[in-house]
C-alpha cells in the first residue's frame, strides 16, 4: 500500500487530495494517513497542506522501490550490526546472485583488519552477494571491478575524482571517500559466494574521522542520492562482469583500475596481521597483488594488507 501511495505522489507535479488517493485505492483517508505517515517515517518528504498531499523532491531514501526491477534483490534496514553479517547469513541460505544488504546505519560496521567503520546516517553502507562461478584464486577480479566500477561511476556520473587505492579503496586527494572489505567461502574447489561490503561517505558528517575522510556532500556542495549512486553502481558492475557473475569481461579488469589508481610510483607503508613493510609500490600484477620495491631495492609480492600512503 505504501508503495502504492508513494507512486500516485510520484506521478503528479501537484497537490493531490486524502480523499482521491483513498478513491483511487479503494481504501479509507484514515488508511491513506496512516501509510502516509509511515513513509515519512521511512525519510520522504511528504508536504500536508490544506488541499492534500504532495512529494517533495529532496528526499533520500533507500528503499526497494527506489530501485525498479530489483526491487526482490535489494534489502534495507534502518538499522543493522552490519550488513557484511546480515549478507554472510544471507548468502549460506541460498540467496540470488547480485542480492544487496543495505543500511541507514551500521552499529557494528567494520573495515579489514577488523578496524571500526564509522557508520553514521547519510552514508551508503552495502554488502554485495555475489556467486561466480570460478576457483577462488580469481574472485579477487571481482574486488577489483567493484572498485572499479565505482570509482567510474563516482567520476562520470557526480563529478567526482576519484581515485583507487590498492586494494581497493577510492579517495580523492588522499582523502578517504569509499572503503570495501570482501569475504569469500568456497565449495569443493569453487566459490559458492564473495560478499563485498562498501561504505561510502555521501551525505554524511565527515569531520574527526581518521585516516582523514570526506563525504561527496562536501566535495560537490550538494546532497548526492544514495539510490541513483548504489543503481548506478549496480548496473555497471552487473555489465561488466557478466552474465549469472561469469566474469566474461574481467581478463583487464587490473589493468583497466589501474587507470584510475594513485597508489603506483608512492611510498606506502603496508599493514598486515603479523608484519608492516614501507616501500615504493611499483605496480599492481595480473593477479592483484602489489608489488613493492623495498628500502634494498628488492621487489616483494603483497597479496593482502592495509595500503597507507
Amino acid at each position: 500500500m505504501k508503495r502504492r501511495i508513494l507512486d500516485i505522489l510520484k506521478s503528479r507535479n501537484e497537490i493531490i487530495s486524502g480523499e482521491q488517493i483513498s478513491d483511487i485505492l479503494g481504501v479509507s483517508r484514515v488508511t491513506v494517513w496512516k501509510h502516509i505517515k509511515g513513509l515519512r517515517e521511512m525519510g520522504y518528504g511528504i508536504a500536508s497542506t490544506p488541499k492534500g498531499y504532495r512529494l517533495e523532491n529532496d528526499f533520500d531514501v533507500l528503499s526497494p522501490w527506489e530501485f525498479p526491477g530489483r526491487e526482490k534483490s535489494i534489502h534495507c534496514f534502518s538499522e543493522i550490526g552490519s550488513t557484511m553479517d546480515a549478507a554472510r547469513e544471507m548468502a549460506r541460505k541460498g540467496c540470488p546472485h547480485l542480492t544487496v544488504v543495505a543500511a541507514e546505519r551500521q552499529g557494528k560496521g567494520r573495515g579489514r583488519l577488523d578496524r571500526a567503520w564509522v557508520s553514521e546516517k547519510g552514508g551508503l553502507y552495502f554488502t554485495l552477494i555475489i556467486r561466480p562461478e570460478i576457483p577462488p584464486q580469481l574472485s579477487f577480479r571481482f574486488n577489483f571491478c567493484a572498485s572499479w566500477a565505482l570509482a567510474q561511476t563516482l567520476r562520470e556520473d557526480f563529478d567526482i575524482p576519484a581515485m583507487v587505492k590498492w586494494p581497493n579503496d577510492i579517495l580523492v586527494k588522499d582523502c578517504k571517500l569509499v572503503g570495501m572489505l570482501s569475504e569469500m567461502e568456497t565449495r569443493s574447489d569453487m566459490v559458492s559466494f564473495v560478499n563485498i561490503g562498501i561504505g561510502v561517505n555521501v551525505n554524511n558528517d565527515t569531520v574527526g574521522i581518521e585516516p582523514p575522510a570526506v563525504s561527496m556532500q562536501e566535495l560537490t556542495g550538494r546532497k548526492s542520492s544514495r539510490a541513483e549512486l548504489l543503481s548506478a553502481f549496480l548496473d555497471r558492475f552487473e555489465k561488466r562482469t557478466g552474465q549469472i557473475g561469469q566474469g566474461d569481461d574481467l581478463e583487464k579488469i587490473v589493468s583497466d583500475w589501474k587507470k584510475y589508481t594513485g597508489t603506483i610510483g608512492r611510498g606506502v607503508r603496508i599493514v598486515t596481521v603479523n608484519e608492516t613493510v614501507e616501500g615504493e609500490a611499483v605496480d599492481v600484477d595480473e593477479t592483484g597483488a602489489l608489488l613493492l620495491r623495498l628500502h634494498d631495492g628488492k621487489i616483494r609480492k603483497i597479496i593482502y594488507g592495509d595500503c597507507f600512503y
